[in-house]
């Protein structure tokens, strides 16, 4: 058996909604990237054992949507296969093209793959059976597949056809869609996972509050937080003390001469600006130190 098909990359620009902010975090994202590869390639496993036929699944992408919009991308008609999460707490939908059941349906039965050319019908008690057995088996692997992100356990319940009759969750809930290229013989498809994001994505929030380090661990760190605060208060920085600027033209900069006087618009009273790489960090009082000049810091301020 080939390897799995890798992920195709568009370079093509998408559209993203700031008024109604939906998107996965990196980290988050790479997470379920890898474990929805790992449920491909087992399912695809479990396609060519069952079908007997040369049976390829790879992962297309992985997002968070509102289920309103997932459900308006999807056929007038298409299998929905309804699925509970946790117990039937939640409800996720495994969808898949009715004429990829069919071929489905038709191997399981010891056919050659036949496609119809018109296959826009619901499933027979008897072929939703064979499909069912087919699934269980495959989302067994997307338990396994999610051992290590998040408890995900995942049964068949029902099928339904109609996208835009199945309320699986609310219409603006957001849910995480991984879509998946199939190949089985020569067929190719395109099916898709949904699951609520709250489901798949508590578990990893929760995980982040957790410290799971060792003693030694969180020792160490402390220990180099206190060499970069050192390291960071030991660099020379240079400071100056800077009047109010004036601006003058090209022209009178370019008369300048030995002895010419400069007026400046700031007045005697008025403190200087105490500057570091040209970022006001307060202001100073010009005085004097002995037989030197100094400035006595009278305000300080901070400015990103």
């Amino acid at each position: 058996m080939q390897p799995p098909a890798r992920r195709k990359r568009s370079a093509e620009p998408e559209p993203y909604d700031f008024r109604r902010p939906m998107t996965l975090a990196r980290e988050h994202g790479r997470v379920l990237e890898m474990a929805f590869e790992t449920f491909a390639r087992q399912w695809g496993t479990q396609l060519t054992s069952r079908l007997r036929v040369v049976a390829q699944v790879g992962l297309e992408s992985v997002e968070m949507r509102s289920y309103d919009e997932y459900v308006r991308s999807l056929e007038p008609m298409t299998t929905m296969v309804l699925c509970s999460v946790e117990n039937g707490r939640s409800t996720a939908v495994l969808q898949l093209p009715i004429d990829s059941t069919m071929l489905w349906i038709d191997y399981l039965l010891g056919g050659p793959g036949i496609v119809v050319e018109a296959p826009d019908r619901e499933l027979t008690e008897i072929e939703w059976h064979l499909l069912r057995e087919l699934l269980q088996h495959a989302l067994a692997d997307l338990t396994y597949a999610f051992a290590s992100v998040c408890p995900l356990d995942v049964a068949v319940k029902t099928v339904q056809y109609n996208p835009q009759f199945v309320q699986a969750v609310a219409a603006s809930e957001p849910v995480i869609i991984a879509t998946f290229e199939l190949h089985v013989g020569d067929r190719t498809s395109i099916a898709t996972l949904m699951a609520p994001a709250e489901v798949m994505l508590s578990s990893m929030r929760a995980g982040e509050k957790l410290d799971n380090r060792s003693a030694e661990e969180v020792r160490a760190h402390r220990v180099a937080l206190e060499r970069i605060s050192d390291q960071v208060h030991g660099v020379p920085v240079d400071v100056s003390v800077r009047f109010a600027g004036q601006s003058v033209t090209a022209g009178v900069v370019s008369r300048l001469a030995v002895g010419d006087v400069l007026p400046l618009h700031h007045r005697a009273d008025k403190p200087l600006d105490i500057v570091v790489d040209d970022v006001v960090l307060g202001r100073a009082a010009i005085g004097a130190n002995g037989s030197r000049l100094a400035c006595l810091v009278v305000t300080s301020e901070e400015k990103s």
